[in-house]
């Protein structure tokens, strides 16, 4: 055993807020679809609280054993809308409930999957759970939902930009905390283990573990150490430093998945902060020579990190899946609140950061008279970008009824708070209600 090396992963995890951000169990549920709804999500209760039954005994179990803190535990299924389509319901409600229910059951923090694939157009599943949306998020505590409106070999399907800007709107009326647990996908990933746009694809296993690393904190504390040194030293410290965060990944994982008796399926490589000082990408980005994340220079020392932390991973991990990349929230990270609240950070500039990027508009929050068009049009932008480079990209945006740009909202806990950031003003609505379908770009079809 290298002591010197168990010494630097024990600093990490006790002073740079080094952590597994989540242990998340993918279930199948293909085998539950039923004509009767009450049969459906009786099975679905029953195969999830059988499947995942240790899933959080087990997560504890090696937080003790090798002393690494597993922050998060969830549960992502097969997307609602294909399993609840044959039975003929008018709404999906009780499917969220189901869902929410079995994950209190077995103790997960949140369960994904109320979900949605119309990329390319609408079956009946689709309609009724997208519809259902507003309703099964208030109704719930700890499901999370996720529509996917595009994808590189389809094009943009704008008649459900158009619908996801009205159901933002709707969970708005409802409570706007709700809009937290709703993503809106170009590109979205059937291995992704971070919320709230996890869902179980139907190309996975019928149980499987995925994971996602975390370790802003640890990545800057790496950086502190090549001050003024050139971006190739920058660039290779960041690699080397992704390399061992992941080893750690893969290892939490590996011994998960055997004592759970389930497939391992990936480790996602993603740079998730949260509100804790010293736990930012923001701060990354400043370490690396920016005054303040936004200003210019800020894509391409994100590309940057992006990209070494990408190579560091795959040297480190065979199976890398998920989004793998760094997470820009407006909300969690305490950099990017605090440049936001300079109005250093806009909206411009993070839709920017977004084309290099392995997410897009996250935890946005935005005057609450915002028109529904509006937030359909930044849901196209963000397609779009997804969709020209091959890359997943989403929104989760949220108005806020009375506040306005300079006024802030509070989320507590891993979320923290964010300031209201402005928008254009100048009308999308000509545009978004033509309807019909962005095509594919031409570089699409590689057949």
């Amino acid at each position: 055993m290298d002591l010197r090396r168990i010494m630097e992963t024990v600093n990490m995890i006790d002073n740079e807020n080094l952590d597994l951000r989540t242990t998340t169990m993918g279930i199948s549920l293909l085998d539950c679809i039923d004509s009767d709804s009450d049969r459906a999500c009786q099975k679905i209760y029953d195969k999830i609280t059988t499947k995942a039954e240790n899933l959080v005994k087990v997560a504890r179990e090696l937080e003790t054993e090798y002393g690494i803190p597993i922050a998060n535990k969830r549960i992502t299924v097969t997307p609602i809308s294909l399993i609840a389509a044959a039975s003929g319901d008018s709404d999906y409600v009780k499917y969220a409930v189901t869902l929410d229910k079995a994950a209190k059951a077995v103790g997960v923090d949140l369960i994904g999957g109320f979900s949605a694939l119309v990329h390319k157009g609408y079956q009946n599943g689709d309609r009724v759970l997208i519809k259902s949306i507003p309703q099964a998020l208030k109704e719930t505590e700890r499901v999370c939902s996720s529509v996917n409106v595009g994808s590189t070999r389809s094009g943009i399907n704008m008649d459900a930009v158009k619908e996801m800007g009205q159901i933002v709107i709707e969970n708005e009326k409802i409570n706007p905390l709700n809009n937290g647990n709703l993503v809106i996908f170009c590109n979205a990933v059937e291995d992704n283990p971070f919320m709230a746009g996890g869902f179980h694809g139907v190309g996975e296993s019928d149980v499987a573990l995925n994971v996602g690393v975390s370790g802003p904190g640890v990545i800057k504390t790496a950086l502190e150490k090549v001050k003024g040194e050139s971006m190739d030293v920058v660039a290779e410290t960041i690699k080397q430093t992704a390399f061992k965060v992941t080893r750690m990944g893969q290892l939490v994982g590996q011994e998960a998945s055997k004592l759970l008796g389930v497939d391992f399926g990936i480790v996602d490589l993603s740079l998730a902060p949260t509100p804790a000082q010293g736990d930012s990408v923001a701060n990354i980005l400043e370490e690396i020579g920016l005054e303040s994340v936004g200003t210019h220079g800020t894509t391409a020392a994100l590309a940057m990190l992006n990209d070494a932390v990408k190579k560091g991973g795959i040297m480190a991990c065979s199976h890398v899946g998920g989004l793998s990349g760094a997470f820009i929230p407006e909300s969690e990270d305490a950099g990017m609140i605090a440049a936001a609240e300079k109005g250093i950070l806009t909206v411009d500039k993070l839709e920017a950061m977004t084309a290099v990027c392995s997410v897009g508009l996250d935890m946005i929050a935005v005057p609450g008279d915002t028109p529904a068009e509006t937030i359909s049009a930044m849901i196209a932008d963000e397609a779009a970008i997804g969709m020209i480079n091959n890359k997943t990209t989403a929104v989760r945006v949220i108005p806020v009824p009375g506040k306005d740009v300079g006024d802030s909202i509070e989320f507590g806990g891993l979320f923290g708070y964010a300031p209201i950031m402005p928008v254009h003003t100048e009308s999308s609505a000509a545009m978004i209600n033509r309807g019909g379908r962005i095509p594919a770009p031409v570089h699409s079809f590689k057949n």
